[in-house]
């Protein structure tokens, strides 16, 4: 293959609409208005697969200037099995983890690989430097495996109660370092700690829902889909925690809409949360741009009783310009619910049509699913996307030894700020 070519794009602000290229990692508008996500507009306004690898493929609306080896792209199949039990005509299930018989390759399990092998893949102009992760689970997996077998360093910030999700084919290379906050702690605690390191000389924050390229990466599920199925989908389903995986299902569709070759509709985007931890369907319900107050206390038992912890987000991307609500407001959406008893149910149905294990979250999803088709509130022949954003853990198990990763500091909830400082210079021999 020829040398990869940058993609071409430029970067437009959702609060001023000023446009400007993507040279110094942008997070924000670099002019001084409301707090509002940027997004990025490609030079090729039509959607063309290229002849790059794995996720790559899609790398004509991806803002990268590299390629990583090892990638996969999600797998868009038409539905049999959970689209008979559901008496669904056009069902489509997009699957973002490990199973090789449909050619989906992911071995994290999870689509956090679709945004890690992106951002990883951004120009940045701070690659001397340490990029700082904060996580629920799923997306520090992902993104310790990418900068592990890429040598890109790492800190990773996660709550401890949370450490099983750091599982590996093979062991991380010490360029990437995990802290955790205790026992008890929630992600916003983790996000917290992620918020004191980014502020230090020798790291950056890799930037969360805020990186154009960690939602466009996001956005490959709806590419999948609509190049499979030939059209936009009238419904997308997918369990959310901060919902930014939401959003960029909604930018991937306005882009297709401005390619016109794919149909002119939104689809509506049928989200879903883990009960009792459901403060997006609480503040969408009220068709309120604010989120409800959250006690800390309250927050932490709520995202401790719900099995899908990777759902547990008290800060997302909800009230910005271009942000959740502005997406759910945009698409005539509605936000669901599951308590972990429906979930569990779901993961056994999903499991026996399909033939292939899910991870909690996306069973919340299909928990969502399974009650709207019951209660006849979508058509039995409308088009339907599920976004199954993790599978196959029991399936990659099963073949492999796996290697677990420990936090090598743990800070207690609201830790000093200089303790923290401190500590993290002495894991990076600072």
């Amino acid at each position: 293959m020829k040398p990869f070519q940058a993609t071409s794009y430029n970067l437009e602000s959702l609060c001023c609409g000023s446009t400007y290229p993507d040279v110094n990692w942008e997070l924000n508008c670099p002019h001084a208005h409301a707090p509002a996500l940027i997004r990025t507009q490609y030079a090729k306004q039509q959607y063309e697969p290229s002849e790059w690898p794995g996720l790559y493929r899609f790398s004509n609306w991806l803002p990268i200037n590299r390629i990583l080896e090892g990638s996969a792209a999600p797998v868009t199949y038409r539905s049999e099995g959970l689209a008979r039990e559901l008496g669904l005509r056009n069902l489509y299930i997009t699957f973002s983890g490990y199973w090789p018989e449909k050619g989906a390759l992911m071995k994290t399990g999870s689509f956090k690989e679709c945004e890690a092998y992106t951002v990883c893949a951004r120009e940045n102009p701070y690659r001397e430097k340490i990029m700082v992760l904060a996580s629920a689970g799923n997306t520090a997996r992902a993104f310790a495996k990418v900068c592990s077998e890429n040598r890109i360093p790492l800190l990773i910030c996660i709550p401890e109660d949370n450490l099983n999700a750091l599982w590996f084919e093979k062991p991380l290379d010490r360029c990437v370092k995990i802290v955790a906050s205790e026992q008890g702690a929630d992600y916003f605690d983790a996000i917290h700690v992620s918020n004191i390191v980014a502020g230090m000389d020798a790291f950056y924050p890799e930037g969360g829902a805020k990186n154009v390229a960690r939602r466009d990466g996001m956005g490959t599920t709806v590419l999948s889909a609509v190049e499979t199925i030939g059209s936009i989908p009238d419904y997308y389903f997918q369990a959310i925690g901060s919902g930014t995986g939401a959003i960029a299902a909604w930018e991937a569709n306005l882009r297709f809409l401005a390619d016109g070759r794919f149909g002119s509709n939104k689809m509506k985007l049928m989200l879903a949360q883990n009960e009792p931890f459901i403060p997006i369907k609480e503040a969408w319900g009220n068709r309120s741009r604010n989120l409800p107050v959250m006690d800390e206390k309250e927050a932490r038992k709520k995202a401790l009783k719900i099995d899908a912890k990777v759902l547990s987000n008290r800060q997302p991307p909800y009230s910005l310009i271009g942000g959740l609500y502005d997406a759910l407001t945009d698409t005539g959406c509605d936000v669901l619910s599951a308590n972990n008893h429906e979930t569990a149910i779901a993961l056994s149905l999903f499991k026996k049509s399909e033939g292939i294990d899910i991870d909690l979250a996306a069973a919340v999803a299909v928990a969502s699913l399974i009650e709207t088709a019951e209660k006849k509130k979508i058509e039995k022949d409308a088009c339907i996307m599920l976004n199954i954003t993790g599978g196959g853990v029991e399936r990659f198990q099963c073949g492999h030894k796996l290697h677990f990763a420990k936090a090598e500091w743990v800070f207690p909830v609201n830790p000093d700020p200089e303790s923290v400082r401190a500590k993290v210079s002495e894991l990076f021999a600072m």
